[in-house]
């Protein structure tokens, strides 16, 4: 039974241009349909989580942790009596605006557009749907539901203070009340991108021989986790165990998001849905302790992960890929695909023209990136 803070699909506020309902899907579940069916979408499966695409295939990329979290999801969403297919479909889309290479290729770009107004990976998720994919007869876009479109512009909470263009730009066409926090569906896709990274990386990290299973037995979460297998299947093979006690990690974080969400909304007791925008607080969130923990279990992983020498290294070379890879495509747009090459050359301004490429770039896939940079730049054949 839907709670009376969910988002109901028979309500939603709309699209911008007006459609003809479907006789069988809900406007969320066409929502996230549309979503799945996205070029950006599929090109996902190879774009960078923390190791570049091509490093090995038993890594997470931006499409399997994408599919992760929606899991999560709806998981959360089911047991707070929320939507699960809006959830579902802002979890979905939550990574669609991130660029090759992960958050490298996010701050290389942001670096390079500081003179146009910065590169954000969640502004450029709107506009790839409401703008760059184009694919429908009468308009550009995916043409989403209002409350989809809010989840993917602040999921991570109100947005206020200078907005990325690509955000403000829409928000002046389609106002999302950017000030508020998100429905609950959203913030439940938040957490939910917490919860899957967490528990991921480590397995990711544990796969890439960046830490033992020893030393992730220490941290907070983990430890627990480690000592109930040990203690249900002794002996246990390294494989097993492992993938036992993140299971358990998993488990954990799902269950304390749950119990602290169920917490705060009986407190608040919100009506609808703009009662709990309105709330001056996320309802959705881990508590006090787990996040404590959590923080020291990111800690351990900025240090023995992300800076990794190997990973650091990987991080150097494709900063380099993007870096040369800009100002080449603003001096030469004939270099560009033909359906990029006359928009990015006949721009207004320069400002116009950077925001075309960046664009352009962000859209690409590791192997894309780096097959262009090896043509274009180091004259590769």
């Amino acid at each position: 039974m839907a709670a009376p803070y969910a988002c109901d699909p028979e309500a939603s506020r709309g699209r911008l241009w007006p459609e003809e309902e479907s006789a069988f899907r809900s406007p969320f579940q066409r929502d996230r349909d549309r979503i799945i069916h996205a070029g950006s979408f599929r090109r996902l499966k190879h774009k960078t989580q923390v190791f570049v695409e091509h490093e090995g295939d038993h890594f997470r990329t931006r499409l399997t942790h994408s599919i992760e979290v929606a899991q999560v999801a709806r998981t959360i969403a089911r047991a707070l009596g929320l939507t699960e297919d809006l959830t579902e479909a802002v979890a979905l889309a939550h990574d669609l605006g991130h660029t090759p290479f992960g958050h490298t290729g996010e701050d290389a770009l942001n670096a390079l557009m500081q003179p146009h107004g910065g590169f954000d990976h969640n502004a450029q998720a709107l506009k790839i749907v409401t703008t760059l994919e184009r694919s429908y007869a009468e308009f550009d876009g995916l043409n989403l539901t209002w409350e989809t479109l809010e989840g993917i512009a602040k999921h991570n909470g109100p947005v206020t203070g200078d907005l990325p263009f690509a955000l403000s730009d829409y928000d002046a066409r389609h106002d999302l009340e950017l000030h508020t926090h998100a429905s609950g569906e959203a913030q439940v896709a938040a957490v939910a991108d917490d919860i899957a990274y967490n528990n991921h990386d480590l397995a990711d990290g544990l796969r890439a021989g960046l830490f033992s299973d020893a030393e992730a037995a220490e941290l907070p979460i983990v430890s627990a986790a480690y000592a109930e297998v040990d203690a249900n299947y002794p002996g246990l093979d390294m494989k097993r165990r492992r993938a036992e006690a993140l299971r358990r990690v998993f488990g954990v974080m799902v269950r304390d998001v749950i119990d602290e969400a169920r917490t705060r909304l009986f407190e608040a007791a919100p009506a609808s849905v703009d009662e709990l925008r309105h709330a001056g607080r996320p309802m959705v969130r881990f508590s006090d302790t787990l996040f404590a923990e959590l923080k020291e279990i990111r800690a351990f992983l900025f240090s023995r992960m992300y800076r990794a020498p190997s990973v650091v290294e990987m991080r150097q070379q494709v900063t380099t890929v993007v870096e040369e890879l800009f100002p080449l495509f603003m001096d030469r747009p004939e270099l560009l695909p033909e359906e990029w090459s006359d928009d990015v050359a006949n721009a207004r301004d320069e400002t116009a023209r950077a925001r075309l490429v960046a664009d352009y770039i962000a859209g690409m896939t590791d192997r894309y990136a780096l097959d262009r940079h090896r043509v274009l730049v180091a004259g590769g054949a």
